[in-house]
């Protein structure tokens, strides 16, 4: 029987590894990405490498994809020298990623008005799973297409699941992260309650694995946690994709999901922190940050609690009326982000809240991260937008913000340079 011709597009954390067990178990395989060096082990393995998705399309009977979100999907598929382009009679396309149920049902649609056949068939597993060719399939589509790929399925994981419709396979992996997402965040929190309890985070880890509290995350994660591992398995700002998409979705249901919303605010507190590129588990360090401690072991082996500040508080607001500049973070509806930094005014400031005035349009609940002057000798803090007003006579927004858990030594700084900013606006008044 003729053997498959295979082409791989998306070689990043997943893909790459994934495309490598199709070689070496001696399919033709040809792959593309975006970057082309990310290609170049598999081309020195044997591998071809195509020059656009059309041209990996073109010759394959079966085509992988696991790019980052929809809109990379929807760019590989349609945009200029897109797989579709070169769709045939015969092609099946098995798209890995993690996307809108709506993108899965989109691509099936228009692959199958050329002749081919699409399944979406995302995984679990993370990383190691991907290099140990035991990934679990959830695949939409076909369950005949499905059946003639299974021994491409059986190459690459170790467990396949038909859901249903197109459509349905990505339903299932978002229902999935929905769940790992709560789990890691719940895993984040209390090791960072252990450390505060000044417990050995060792053997809370082993207590965590015996107990009730078992999950595949504390196997995956809690030794990261421990040890401040946080090389990428699967990443921060993935797993944000991927809870924004089920918040899309749950919201289409009515369904109400308070943990999915809270664990979605966690994670775009670590996105706003810098550690999307990071894995997942990162998310404890914004635990660490309001704990004023490391959640795990510092350098030196030791974990140490920096001495609470008092807690002062002042009655009043401090008139301000500082540039700053503030970094916001935008979710786009293609399943990807977007940051920028733009300039604001900072009001007036208290311990717990801050305004700020700008003539940029930001939304309610949407988090930003403001960056203070240097002289102040605060490091960047994040704020949720809790009120969002417009003045009509200067045209600008006013935003009310309330500070997201502060470390009590950066409260303590915090206070330090309100009372230096009114000791100052006083001195300059009289």
């Amino acid at each position: 029987m003729k053997q498959k011709r295979i082409g791989f597009i998306g070689l990043g954390t997943m893909g790459k590894p994934m495309a490598l067990n199709l070689l070496e178990a001696g399919y033709p395989l040809t792959v593309y990405n975006r970057t082309p060096d990310k290609a170049d082990s598999l081309v020195q393995a044997g591998a071809a490498f195509a020059a656009t998705p059309a041209e990996a399309a073109r010759e394959a009977d079966v085509l992988f994809t696991n790019v980052s979100n929809d809109a990379a999907l929807l760019d590989v598929l349609l945009g200029e020298n897109g797989m579709l382009s070169a769709a045939h009679e015969g092609l099946t396309v098995i798209d890995c990623s993690t996307v809108a149920p709506e993108t899965s049902r989109r691509a099936a649609d228009e692959l199958a008005a050329r002749g081919a056949r699409f399944l979406d068939a995302p995984v679990t597993g993370s990383k190691p799973a991907a290099e140990n060719g035991t990934l679990v399939f959830m695949v939409g589509g076909s369950l005949e297409t499905m059946e003639e790929q299974r021994q491409l399925f059986e190459v690459l994981g170790s467990k396949l699941m038909y859901m249903g419709a197109s459509g349905a396979g990505s339903y299932a992996k978002l229902a999935h992260n929905l769940i790992v997402g709560i789990n890691s965040a719940a895993l984040a929190e209390g090791m960072a309650f252990a450390a505060r309890a000044g417990l050995d985070l060792d053997k809370f880890l082993e207590i965590v694995q015996a107990g009730g509290a078992a999950s595949k995350q504390a196997d995956l994660k809690g030794r990261k946690i421990i040890e401040g591992n946080f090389d990428v398995q699967f990443s921060l700002q993935l797993m944000l994709k991927d809870l924004l998409l089920a918040m899309r979705e749950t919201a289409g249901f009515q369904l109400p999901s308070p943990m999915l919303n809270n664990a979605a605010a966690l994670y775009q507190m670590g996105l706003s922190k810098g550690n999307g590129a990071l894995d997942l588990c990162s998310v404890v360090q914004c635990y660490a940050d309001w704990l004023g401690m490391p959640v795990g072991y510092a350098p030196n082996g030791r974990r140490t609690a920096e001495p609470a500040a008092p807690e002062r508080r002042h009655a009043g607001r401090v008139s301000l009326g500082l540039r700053l500049q503030m970094s916001i973070y935008q979710w786009q509806l293609e399943g990807a982000f977007s940051g920028q930094t733009i300039e604001v005014t900072l009001q007036d400031l208290s311990g717990e809240g801050l305004q700020i005035a700008t003539e940029y349009p930001l939304a309610e609940d949407m988090f930003v991260v403001v960056h203070f002057p240097k002289e102040a000798a605060l490091p960047p803090i994040t704020a949720k937008i809790i009120r969002a007003d417009k003045d009509e006579s200067s045209g600008q927004f006013r935003y009310g913000c309330m500070m997201s858990g502060l470390a009590p030594v950066v409260r303590a700084r915090l206070v330090e340079y309100i009372e230096d900013v009114r000791q100052g606006s006083s001195r300059s008044r009289s």
